[in-house]
């Protein structure tokens, strides 16, 4: 049989559509189909998973009509300001129109994730009826507008589910039937995870019924569950790998330091431990047997002191994931890098502010980022609050780690005096030292970072394709010198920033990857007009004017506070044009463009 030629090239049409099925990277994806209108074709008949990064840059219906045979789609809804409450309730951000669409035109969809969004019980109904017969995977990840009713409706519904993801997520409890039901009428469950929502409502004897009926459940993440009353699910799940949530209550006489290990025993597969919310020095010995073969910790959420976090983290060397927070301080960051040589991430919070609430040695400076820069050379992602900083730790990371991918830095205002400022060649160093950074945020204090330094960072972040800005710069200078470089920058976010509207539009037009601009706390106009300076087709702008009496939480997660009023930004482009669901806070200032005949890349 002769083969059909593809009208570009001498590819049949059977060997294009088996090598675009090897093709995964959305970024491969999207170059390819723009290659030839066959190309285009075979890209959407052979795309089996997309990520809108944004909901409103594009309509839902338009994407199931280029993609027909999706198995798997990714939506995220609102900012990352709205994690610290810097945007209102009612900002937007609802799944009822990616709903609506998929449930009954994604015919092969087994897989939906959503990323705070506000989703409805109505919502869930729909879905369940459009696609529960075989959705195998539905993660609702910080979303919120929805109650256990609309769980209960899941767990009914959807069969064949494979994973069921809750995690931070608002949920109104009404019961905790919906678990019930989750036992009752699922057999293949892998994944389980509601952790850090507030339901409540949980019988330990569902759970059990769960690990009993799911051979194959490898990972379980609960919410306040007394860990003592988990000890029959925890006995039963013999292939659970990965455990997260239960809280330590042992003010109670069953827990000693010496009884402790024979009361709780994690499955022998067990790598990964997370939460032991409220865990202290009495417990620890409940997770000894387990150190060794740790693969990922996470003690964010326990009262262990400095001296407690260095014990354990000399029991583990094969950590590849460690989540604390500050009260590990720059002793516990050494044990770190003297134990933990295989440690692939590393996120270090912000803990109390109060002393008597933490380790007086708990605090991270830059000793203790240097610490693990030096000895854990395999890292590739570092997220680290810190009271203090300097230009040669900068380096050191810059020098140590050239596998970091992710870097994250916040300067806290614990200490009035900085050992280095401004921190330009730190900067500089790193980014010239770890090639392969493609998300970056430095957030410091005014002075932290001069237009110098801004422009250093424009210069070297050269695969850089997300960054977070706060408190950097000096003048609309910088913000213009940065614009300059970023060659791959297309989501940025600035806060406290001291740019006017025209520098801001202005380094908007320069970076030409840009698709997606977020701005809190600029020189700001009463009605936002030179921002108008940045309209182009398909580019949306928001302005929202200073609020007066709005609580906010700062983006270092202090404390609750009121903030003096401030402006924000959002411009991205949409091939949908001008939203409509936003509030009366929210001022949309380019108009609309839309062209159907434009080529939306993926």
């Amino acid at each position: 049989m002769a083969m059909k030629r593809a009208s570009c090239g001498c590819i049949s049409d059977e060997a294009l559509e088996c090598v675009m099925g090897q093709l995964e990277d959305p970024r491969d994806r999207g170059s390819v189909s723009l290659v030839c209108k066959k190309w285009y074709d075979v890209d959407a008949f052979t795309r089996k998973h997309v990520t809108v990064a944004f909901c409103y840059s594009i309509h839902a219906s338009d994407l199931t009509r280029r993609f027909t045979r999706l198995e798997s789609l990714t939506v995220k809804g609102k900012p990352r300001a709205a994690m610290y409450n810097l945007l209102p309730d009612d900002w937007g951000g609802y799944a009822k129109p990616w709903i609506d669409q998929i449930s009954f035109t994604c015919l092969c969809l087994k897989a939906l994730h959503l990323r705070r969004m506000i989703v409805t019980d109505d919502d869930l109904a729909t879905l369940v009826r459009g696609r529960g017969h075989m959705l195998q995977e539905l993660k609702l990840e910080k979303c919120s507008g929805f109650s256990t009713r609309g769980l209960e409706e899941v767990a009914h519904g959807c069969r064949s589910l494979k994973t069921l993801m809750l995690d931070e997520s608002q949920i109104e409890e009404e019961s905790g039937d919906w678990l019930h039901e989750l036992a009752l009428n699922n057999s293949s469950l892998e994944v389980l995870n509601f952790y850090m929502t507030t339901l409540e409502m949980i019988n330990t004897s569902d759970l059990e019924l769960i690990v009993t009926n799911c051979p194959s459940l490898t990972s379980l993440k609960v919410g306040d569950c007394d860990i003592l009353e988990m000890r029959g699910v925890l006995k039963k799940a013999t292939a659970l790998e990965e455990f997260g949530g239960g809280t330590f209550n042992t003010s109670e006489q069953h827990a000693t330091e010496t009884n402790m290990s024979q009361m709780i025993t994690f499955p022998p597969k067990l790598t990964s431990l997370l939460g032991l919310n409220f865990m202290m020095e009495a417990e620890m010995p409940a997770i000894f047997p387990k150190a060794s073969a740790l693969k990922r910790l996470d003690l964010q959420y326990t009262f262990l002191s400095t001296e407690n976090h260095c014990q354990l983290a000399g029991l583990c060397p094969n950590l590849e994931v460690l989540e604390v927070r500050n009260v590990i301080g720059d002793k516990g960051l050494e044990v770190v890098a003297n134990t933990c040589k295989k440690l692939k991430r590393l996120r270090v919070e912000r803990g109390a502010d109060e002393p008597t609430l933490e380790d007086e040695q708990g605090w991270v400076s830059h000793k203790g980022l240097s610490s693990v820069a030096q000895g854990c050379p395999l890292l590739e992602y570092i997220a680290v609050y810190v009271s203090d900083i300097c230009n040669s730790t900068l380096e050191t990371v810059g020098q140590c780690c050239k596998n970091l991918k992710d870097f994250r830095l916040v300067l806290l205002d614990k200490e009035e005096h900085i050992t280095d400022l401004p921190l330009d060649n730190g900067v500089r160093a790193l980014l010239r030292g770890c090639q392969k950074l493609s998300r970056f945020a430095f957030y410091v204090r005014p002075g932290g970072l001069t237009d110098t330094g801004l422009g250093y960072i424009g210069e070297y972040s050269i695969n850089v394709r997300w960054m977070l800005l706060g408190f950097v710069g000096e003048t609309d200078q910088g913000i213009l010198e940065f614009s300059k470089g970023c060659p791959k920058l297309e989501r940025l976010e600035i806060r406290g920033c001291c740019f006017s509207e025209s520098a801001l539009a202005a380094a908007v037009l320069q970076l030409k990857s840009l698709k997606y601009i977020w701005v809190q706390g600029y020189i700001a106009t009463v009605t936002g007009a030179n921002l108008l300076a940045m309209a182009r087709p398909y580019w949306n702008i928001e302005f929202s004017p200073a609020l007066q009496s709005r609580d906010v939480f700062s983006e270092d997660m202090a404390e609750e506070k009121k903030q003096d009023p401030v402006a924000q930004l959002l411009a991205y482009y949409s091939l949908a044009g001008r939203r409509t669901d936003h509030p009366e806070s929210v001022i949309p200032l380019a108009p609309p463009f839309r062209n159907y005949n434009q080529v939306a890349v993926f």
